[in-house]
């Protein structure tokens, strides 16, 4: 299977996610019709690179290319009517557009995830613990961007956002550690250690600092800083997780 199709569901599931956690009525409406817009654009991404990928019979309706098919145009669909909703500010009506693509991203993920990595349920805790990773440094960073424009609002969700962040990655490194210990013997050969450095030192250990960082910025409400810091996890996130998919494809564990 492609991996970016679910790369990129992940991300939107981990935003989604991430919507739902945070304090929404600390946060001015126009972040959230920028996030949806973002969401969109995701989206038709996963649109049109799944469907670059022909159904034979080795991938029927029912399999992870099919249900990414099925799930990910309403998810487009909803994020275009939230964006609308939350230009003209109605929350309720937006707060509800989100729990349905949260809903349906969810969902196409862990059907997309499902058998490509033994054992099943520890594969799925894996693809959900990378949404909630990568959708949490995403979401952190461009919330600490949005302070540029909306400067007086409360630092709290910033603060929140980031505290979930944390505890996404420590949920990632345990799954991790032990898909590590299950495949120990399998990594061999400079290529495979090298990806699993950068999964470890990039993808893990790296945005555990950044995030201590950032929380011991927001303390003096620095938000430009504690946004650098936080874009700088982006990256190292976004290299460990992609090492994450090289190693998973070679040795069908959660690494």
């Amino acid at each position: 299977m492609n991996m970016l199709p679910l790369f990129v569901l992940q991300l939107i599931a981990g935003i989604s996610l991430m919507w739902c956690l945070v304090p929404r009525d600390k946060i001015t409406a126009g972040f959230f019709r920028i996030q949806m817009l973002l969401v969109l654009g995701l989206a038709v991404l996963v649109l049109l690179v799944a469907g670059r990928v022909p159904f034979d019979e080795m991938q029927p309706l029912w399999s992870g290319i099919g249900w990414q098919r099925i799930l990910i145009g309403p998810v487009a669909m909803t994020a275009y009517l939230g964006s609308v909703l939350w230009t003209l500010e109605r929350r309720r009506a937006g707060t509800a557009c989100i729990a349905v693509i949260a809903a349906l991203s969810s969902l196409a993920v862990l059907i997309s995830a499902w058998g490509t990595m033994q054992p099943n349920g520890l594969g799925l805790m894996s693809a959900y613990s990378t949404a909630a990773v990568l959708g949490g440094v995403v979401t952190s960073m461009l919330l600490g961007h949005w302070y540029l424009t909306a400067p007086t609002m409360s630092i709290a969700p910033l603060t929140q956002l980031t505290w979930f962040l944390t505890v996404a990655v420590i949920v990632r490194l345990l799954v991790s550690a032990v898909g590590w210990s299950m495949a120990a013997d399998s990594i061999q050969g400079s290529l495979l250690w090298t990806w699993f450095a950068l999964r470890w030192l990039a993808g893990i250990l790296g945005p555990l600092v950044l995030c201590g960082m950032t929380l011991r910025i927001l303390r003096y409400r620095n938000t430009q800083a504690a946004t650098g810091v936080l874009f700088a996890a982006v990256i190292l996130s976004f290299i460990g997780e992609m090492s994450a998919a090289l190693l998973a494809s070679e040795l069908h564990r959660p690494l």
